[in-house]
């Protein structure tokens, strides 16, 4: 490769950019900018040329105009060993650009901000900087592009250790990742400008572009190859790990199941799951005591489980969960005594997770993807319709509100037997809602009279509600919608029990 002797630099992100100017300068690059990072760098002391001088045009245009210039493009785009490219430039006085240093508006960042407008979208498009880059990239065998500056060490030492060349590999590796950088960034004007005005909050075109984040093991079975992609800070996928062994494909799967049943609720919370399905959850009035109430419910399918936290973890909950035999935790922080107390458990996985929940929720078929909104719905008492004489009691009321949000991460069919702020028994992924009825009796490690029962769809037959109030159940919550309907209500006025009827259903598949 030929030495590298000219780079251009034009970056959003400054970080690191005004000691990658100085090692090239070390080695004899001459240096060409724009901007703020023409200042930054001269303000250095480091010898710089305005892309003005290099274009014969100032910057116009409030900045909009930059780089879109033959000077610049004809520097980037000439292949060195074409003769007839290279006589082109000589001929209009262009001079080669050998590195491309270039990162972009951020317009995510705009794009994340509440109630932006549209004109600072718009403004936040960067169009200069996705061409340098996607010229460079394409003359990768001439020319370097650079996009990240966490690059700029490992090129620098490439640059010192060779006298001012890169290898071949380091122009390809370095022009697959610039190419990864415009579609990811396109990508994402995409998707946002989709929500300007839409008739649906479902995108028009399905745009789904991460980077790789790590390589998993394997995948759900050890014959199955599989890799987590996400961005860093954004739920389970951008999770910062505290410590512990590296995850697992499953890990992550019921992580993420952990972590939304946990934040359905406002008071300290935990989740405990197993199999993506809950075996055990409590809302208390202090997370340590959420965390025995949870437990109760099926200690023995807690063990190896991935546990879901609502709030910053303190040393009490840390010395229980130390009690167990935990594979993962996902909270969205820990206190240093609660880190201290868990540090001997090497290999349990701490995620410290970011706030936020994902819009829509994609799940891959043969041949494409299904796509819907996130269920956040909650329940509102006021709406919910009491169908049989007696109406639950305040008690009642508070273990069915409870248990409807746990229904809502079962697999159905799903019955969840439940106190106010604990579940009691769960009844998952049943064929029939009376044999899931059972499952949740069977399951139950405490008594369950008294209990109330959460569904997530209708009960098709008065059966499962009969079977329910045989193991104690004294009050139930349903979507209604069935065909019978008053069959199932009628049964529940003969035996002395409340129903509630929300007119929502939780699948979960």
């Amino acid at each position: 490769m030929a030495k590298i002797q000219r780079a251009l630099l034009s970056v959003t992100d400054k970080t690191g950019v005004r000691e990658f100017a100085a090692a090239l300068h070390a080695i004899g690059v001459e240096i060409i900018s724009t901007g703020g990072t023409a200042r930054l760098i001269r303000e250095s002391g480091i010898p710089v040329k305005d892309v003005a001088e290099v274009t014969g045009f100032p910057e116009m245009l409030d900045g909009r105009v930059k780089t879109l210039d033959p000077h610049v493009a004809g520097g980037i785009l000439a292949i060195r060993s074409n003769p007839a490219h290279m006589r082109a430039i000589a001929e209009h006085n262009i001079q080669p650009i050998d590195m491309v240093v270039v990162n972009l508006y951020r317009f995510e960042d705009a794009a994340r901000k509440a109630g932006v407008e549209r004109a600072e979208l718009i403004e936040n498009i960067d169009i200069g900087g996705p061409s340098m880059i996607r010229a460079a990239a394409k003359n990768y065998q001439d020319v370097a592009v650079v996009v990240s500056p966490a690059d700029y060490d490992a090129i620098a030492a490439e640059l010192r250790a060779s006298g001012g060349e890169l290898a071949p590999a380091t122009h390809w590796r370095l022009a697959k990742k610039a190419f990864r950088t415009t579609a990811d960034y396109d990508a994402a004007i995409s998707a946002r400008l989709e929500q300007e005005d839409a008739a649906s909050e479902l995108p028009a075109d399905l745009a789904m572009r991460a980077p790789k984040a790590m390589d998993l093991r394997y995948g759900e079975n050890p014959h199955q190859a599989a890799a987590l992609y996400g961005r860093a800070g954004q739920g389970i996928a951008g999770a910062a790990q505290l410590q512990g062994k590296e995850l697992s494909y499953n890990n992550l799967v019921d992580l993420d199941a952990a972590w939304q049943l946990a934040l359905e609720f406002d008071q300290p919370a935990v989740a405990i799951i197993k199999h993506t399905n809950p075996c055990g959850c409590a809302e208390q009035a202090t997370l340590a005591e959420a965390w025995r109430k949870a437990l109760e419910c099926d200690p023995v399918s807690a063990y190896g489980s991935v546990i879901g936290i609502n709030r910053t973890v303190d040393e009490e909950t840390a010395r229980e969960i130390a009690k167990l035999f935990v594979e993962a935790v996902a909270a969205p922080d820990y206190a240093p005594e609660a880190l201290a107390v868990l540090a001997p458990r090497k290999n349990l996985r701490l995620m410290k997770v970011g706030a936020g929940l994902d819009r829509l929720v994609v799940k891959s078929i043969t041949g494409g993807y299904l796509v819907q909104s996130a269920d956040r719905i909650t329940m509102d008492r006021a709406a919910a319709v009491v169908k049989t004489r007696r109406a639950p009691t305040d008690d009642e009321w508070r273990a069915l509100e409870f248990g409807w949000k746990v229904a809502k991460h079962v697999k159905s069919n799903a019955i969840v037997y439940t106190r106010a702020g604990q579940t009691v028994g769960v009844g998952a992924g049943q064929m029939s809602r009376v044999d899931s009825v059972k499952l949740g009796a069977m399951k139950a490690n405490l008594p369950l009279a008294g209990t109330v029962v959460a569904s997530d769809a209708y009960f098709p037959f008065a059966d499962g509600l009969e079977e329910a109030v045989k193991n104690g159940a004294t009050a139930f919550i349903e979507p209604g919608g069935s065909v019978r309907d008053q069959e199932v209500v009628n049964a529940a006025d003969r035996l002395g029990v409340a129903m509630v009827f929300t007119g929502v259903r939780h699948f979960r598949h």
